[in-house]
């Protein structure tokens, strides 16, 4: 095509949360009309959606806002509920210790760091989380994040979702078919075809023929179709960082309809790996992440089993199917070349700890929309610095979830010492450390603030698995000042705690309220 023409034809190979979400995104923002873009998703029929990936960040609330769907339908139709962070179990010592990675930001964040006097022990006795949110009492008693009088998408503590991914997938295709105008063809890719300047022009279906297009999404999962097999981008092991590369994943009915539904996504660490457990509104969804190189899938079934066992499921797997899920940690050394961008599992894949997995394929589709080239000439441009965006993020994310096993002070497997081995562990992880020996992270210390993880995330996690930091309150100019409001926001906190958990319903009343009446509409 002529560098100059208008981008008005994109193409997505591949359906599946990636692919439909994508559409979604793509068409909420650009309007099909007689100067608009015309986005066309190609799915095969006989490919069926890998069904994991059910927690997500908050950032998905804005992400349905954005494209027009109603929290209260997207609630019903995908068994989802609230999800206020991660609760996790034995990752410090491999006992019963826990600690809490909430959504809400610790109170006060934005005038003062409350870490410094949580260290000095100014909160009293009490865990980090619990001391600067009252999402910790909230969590705790498994209550919701809003009572039903809040209107759609907005809250009173910050909340992503719990979902049912095939039926998220199947709510998005719907959406975007009948409310976006993206057109769909079931059919499979057999060929992919070049113009003489080595872009896609078309891709090859066994029964439509070619589909013409300027842009093409690969959405096509671990195969890669387009980005990985056509154009032979290769990837950046991670292996060597995050060990694990195998999942036995199950769905776990509740033993009666009335049983209480978890507030926050359940980690409870293993010998050789960790077991999510996610709390819908008709199941739980349980998996084994762990790593092959330390554990037989054997070995994995029968830690599956008996923590199945411990928490109420009677039969353990025996009456479930379980699925075996395999994959190379890592990503592509490049997301975007030429006129095909890759989203989802073609992109990459680690292990799904702090809903990892979902949010690259949130944050890419959003992208994508907001920085859509003009035209050919300026595709290139945005090529680099959207690569160069998706490696740093990826960087991020993978040093984000190693801090968690970093942390760990567990040797009683060669699992966890190798995880804790330094030789392990990215440069920049190490540097991070090192800072956060002699000062706690805050907002204000980080000059390129990074919207992925606030310094809040980071807090949790350190000070959740017993991180040590220097703190210099002794030495601030007005500390006799800074102290007298760090007390008011610890009992702020306290007061807030005590409001909410006699004011905030339990998540299961939260979700039997919506399916009667829905939430009122912003």
């Amino acid at each position: 095509m002529s560098k100059e023409h208008p981008i008005n034809n994109i193409v997505i190979v591949g359906g599946g949360t990636a692919g439909w979400l994508t559409a979604a995104l793509l068409g909420a923002e650009f309007a099909e009309n007689d100067q608009g873009i015309r986005i066309t998703l190609i799915e095969s029929p006989g490919t069926p959606p890998i069904g994991v990936g059910e927690g997500t960040w908050p950032s998905m609330r804005s992400t349905l806002k954005k494209i027009g769907l109603s929290e209260t339908l997207f609630f019903t139709e995908c068994e989802a509920t609230p999800k206020q962070g991660t609760w996790f179990k034995g990752w410090l010592h491999g006992a019963d210790e826990t600690y809490y990675h909430p959504f809400t930001l610790p109170t006060g964040f934005s005038e003062i760091n409350l870490a410094e006097y949580w260290l000095n022990g100014e909160a009293g006795n009490v865990s980090f989380a619990e001391a600067v949110t009252p999402q910790f009492a909230v969590c705790e008693q498994g209550l919701a994040p809003k009572q039903i009088s809040v209107p759609e998408y907005a809250f009173t503590l910050n909340y992503g979702y719990h979902l049912d991914a095939g039926r998220f997938a199947s709510l998005l295709q719907k959406h975007a078919v009948e409310t976006l105008g993206i057109s769909h063809i079931l059919d499979d890719v057999i060929a992919i075809e070049n113009d003489s300047d080595g872009d896609i022009a078309a891709v090859q279906t066994q029964h439509h023929g070619a589909i013409t297009g300027q842009l093409f999404v690969d959405c096509s999962g671990f195969r890669s179709l387009l980005l990985g097999e056509h154009f032979d981008i290769p990837m950046r092991p991670q292996k060597q960082v995050l060990f694990n590369d195998r999942a036995l994943a199950v769905q776990v009915p509740y033993s009666k309809p009335e049983d209480a539904i978890a507030s926050a996504t359940r980690s409870t660490a293993q010998a050789h790996g960790w077991i999510w457990d996610i709390g819908l509104q008709h199941r739980r969804g349980v998996g084994y992440v762990h790593a092959s190189d330390y554990c037989s899938e054997d070995e994995a079934r029968t830690v599956l089993d008996k923590y199945l066992r411990a928490t109420g499921c009677q039969n353990g797997v025996d009456d479930l199917t379980v699925r075996t899920l395999t994959f190379e940690p890592g990503y592509r050394e490049k997301f975007w070349h030429r006129n095909c961008v890759a989203i989802g599992l073609s992109a990459g894949f680690i292990e799904p700890l702090e809903a990892s997995a979902l949010v690259l394929v949130e944050l890419s589709a959003r992208a994508l929309a907001e920085q859509m080239p003009v035209n050919r000439s300026a595709m290139d441009i945005i090529a680099r610095r959207f690569n160069s965006e998706f490696s740093a993020r990826w960087e991020q994310i993978i040093d984000f979830l190693k801090l968690h096993y970093v942390l760990s002070k567990r040797s009683d497997t060669a699992y966890w010492t190798d995880n804790r081995d330094e030789a392990t562990w990215p440069d920049s992880l190490r540097e991070r450390l090192d800072l956060w020996r002699f000062q706690c992270p805050w907002h204000r210390d980080d000059r390129n603030r990074d919207d992925m993880f606030p310094a809040a995330s980071y807090q949790y996690i350190l000070y959740g698995m017993d991180f040590k930091t220097q703190t210099t309150l002794g030495l601030k100019r007005d500390a006799q000042k800074t102290q007298a409001r760090a007390d008011a926001l610890f009992s702020e906190c306290r007061q807030l705690s005590q409001r909410y958990t006699k004011g905030l319903p339990p998540s299961r009343q939260l979700m039997q309220q919506v399916r009667k009446q829905g939430f009122a509409k912003l």
